[in-house]
């Protein structure tokens, strides 16, 4: 049998006892083979949730799987999903003026470290047009103002449900989104940004935080809410700042790190490693 997964199955549910030898049963009761598994028990929410990839029978559809999975997921109330790995997540990205991140994501777009279809690349600026396009990705220039806000986010939203897309990524779009996108779009935006929040915030926080001596930098990803920059948490990291650093040499490192945490975030969601827990995640690596 081939051992390619073609299917992911993510499940959440109260934790109790028999949930992964009824998961195991019910795969393997429909001829399916098993390649990965994880599971993780919260006990302070007393939550279990769990991530299988397998593969399956010619033949085998992601609706007759469903089909035969489903009295078992009556059974002990799941809350899941089973994700089709022959068809890859549709993906557009959203950037202001810093390219690093657009950058980064496009590279590994076009060597297919990242398992998507990265439709389009929406600014409110033209600087990175003739770099998208280049790779050969539409590229949508919708500028905003204050005024403007509410015609452009709904120019976003008409792009993103014309083209079918699966995840909004924030490669440093400097635009706060309303609350009502982040409502229609909850759980499919995720953004980065550096790691200086709340201590730095607004204009220019590398050259406070150089000032102030700091002696590192990192940056969070997250799912956009509602709530700035306190949606739940996907990525982080950070790296050591040392007393010679110039300001250029702290924004370079920083840039550097917010570009790998954004990549792995987007990889763990392409994959669908991730698990909403609250207002936490539980990410299965």
């Amino acid at each position: 049998m081939n051992t390619q997964a073609n299917y992911v199955l993510t499940l959440s549910c109260g934790d109790r006892k028999g949930i992964v030898a009824a998961v195991a049963n019910s795969i393997a009761s429909q001829n399916c083979n098993i390649c990965e598994s994880a599971q993780y028990g919260d006990p302070e929410a007393d939550r279990f949730f769990m991530r299988v990839s397998f593969n399956a029978p010619e033949g085998m559809s992601k609706e007759k799987f469903e089909e035969g999975f489903g009295p078992v997921a009556t059974g002990y109330g799941f809350d899941w999903q089973v994700h089709d790995l022959s068809k890859k997540p549709r993906v557009l990205v959203l950037v202001s003026q810093m390219g690093h991140c657009l950058n980064d994501l496009l590279y590994r777009n076009s060597t297919g470290q990242l398992r998507m279809d990265l439709v389009a690349v929406a600014s409110n600026h033209t600087k990175y047009q003739s770099r998208v396009e280049h790779e050969q990705i539409p590229f949508h220039y919708l500028p905003v103002t204050k005024e403007t806000k509410a015609e452009q986010e709904a120019q976003i939203l008409d792009l993103v449900e014309r083209e079918n897309i699966d995840l909004v990524v924030l490669a440093r779009y400097m635009q706060i989104l309303s609350n009502d996108l982040c409502e229609k779009l909850a759980g499919k935006v995720i953004n980065i940004h550096h790691s200086f929040l709340p201590s730095f915030i607004g204009a220019k926080p590398y050259h406070r935080a150089h000032a102030r001596g700091v002696k590192m930098v990192g940056a969070t990803a997250h799912y956009v809410t509602a709530d700035l920059d306190e949606g739940p948490i996907i990525e982080q990291d950070v790296s050591r700042v040392e007393h010679f650093h110039s300001v250029n040499e702290l924004i370079a490192q920083g840039r550097d790190t917010e570009s790998q945490v954004l990549a792995r975030a987007v990889r763990y969601h392409l994959e669908h490693r991730i698990l909403l827990n609250g207002d936490r995640t539980v990410i299965f690596k």
